[in-house]
């Protein structure tokens, strides 16, 4: 069987220090996955190629441009998703927040995701924890346990490729693990993952807000 992994990059520059990160990453994936016997097909998609989209959603009262909305399905339908931004005074970029802004709200319930960050100093470092991580919690992704820093310096370094075989590792561990096939000692409840398209709603049987406050005085 063959997975599809999405790849968020959303460096600024060509070349780009944070794109150069997500394709090690990717690679890396794919050859955890492969190692089993499992097929990845790997898609990338580059931010900054959708800033004008991107912008006019926001100013537009959310209504998707067209190449918006294929973007979307894109990642709404992957079974896994590599998500990579540079850090600009210790948080994500704006263009990194506003693509996941974008997306339908429950695009990434329950998805496997792998997160990482490029900076020119490691005092960056601690926004993987500080800011990349409650932003995948209130999506309901699944983030796995390692993430992945890298400074201009840690280019070519054994560290650096170390964390990066780590994180491959149980990403690919949590793809396959949504058939029920565990490995690496990483093996999340993801088999009841529905594969989902832009739109779609997870709870459709809700009690509307206004429901909820009928008859309520508006006191505490």
């Amino acid at each position: 069987m063959t997975r599809r992994l999405v790849v968020v990059t959303a460096g600024l520059t060509v070349p780009s220090s944070t794109r150069l990160l997500a394709e090690q990453l990717a690679e890396a994936v794919t050859a955890q996955v492969t190692a089993r016997g499992e097929g990845l097909e790997v898609e990338v998609i580059e931010v900054r190629e959708l800033a004008a989209e991107l912008a006019s959603y926001m100013t537009s009262g959310g209504i998707p441009t067209p190449a918006l909305v294929r973007v979307r399905e894109q990642v709404s339908s992957a079974d896994g998703l590599v998500a990579v931004t540079p850090v600009f005074n210790a948080g994500y970029s704006g263009l990194f927040k506003m693509f996941f802004d974008a997306l339908d709200p429950d695009a990434l319930t329950g998805m496997p995701v792998l997160i990482g960050a490029t900076a020119g100093t490691a005092r960056h470092q601690l926004v993987l924890d500080h800011a990349m991580r409650p932003l995948f919690a209130y999506l309901r992704a699944a983030v796995v346990p390692t993430a992945v820093f890298a400074a201009t310096e840690d280019f070519g370094s054994h560290g650096l490729s170390d964390r990066i075989a780590r994180a491959a590792a149980e990403l690919a561990a949590a793809l396959l693990a949504q058939d029920g096939y565990a490995v690496g000692g990483f093996a999340p409840d993801l088999a009841a993952r529905p594969r989902r398209t832009a739109g779609t709603a997870v709870d459709e049987d809700v009690t509307p807000f206004a429901d909820l406050l009928h008859g309520h005085a508006g006191t505490d």
